[in-house]
């Protein structure tokens, strides 16, 4: 995917995934990559961008920053709910389809992650759950 950016006065003020509508290097635009830093999955996140526009092509850098182990545990513990409520849903809408021994074998099973998850305290341990 090409970027682009405008800048105006030393601003960007537009960023676009199709050819600008002047030709680059007029009316300010100027080709445009994505800078982002490698991250370790589900312990880390990306900030918001910034603009280089000292460099050509202007480079959209991203930062990074770790995601705190309660916040993943909760975030776990969220999925490990979504699936009983799926399936509780599921069977709502046909109602022909209601098995009170699934529902208990999921709730059992999401009740176990759930406890799991309560209990790690580190990352690598969340990592051993998923």
């Amino acid at each position: 995917m090409s970027l682009y950016v405008q800048v105006v006065n030393n601003q960007v003020v537009q960023c676009i995934d199709t050819t600008p509508p002047e030709p680059v290097g007029t009316a300010g635009w100027f080709n445009a990559v994505e800078v982002r830093p490698s991250i370790v999955a589900n312990r880390q996140g990306y900030t918001a961008h910034t603009f280089d526009i000292s460099k050509n092509p202007v480079e959209i850098v991203y930062g990074t920053f770790d995601i705190p182990v309660a916040d993943r545990k909760a975030g776990m513990i969220q999925n490990a709910n979504f699936a009983v409520s799926q399936l509780l849903q599921q069977m709502a809408r046909d109602p022909s389809t209601f098995d009170a021994a699934k529902v208990a074998t999921e709730q059992a099973a999401a009740q176990s992650k759930i406890a799991a998850i309560e209990a790690a305290t580190t990352h690598d341990q969340l990592d051993a759950i998923q």
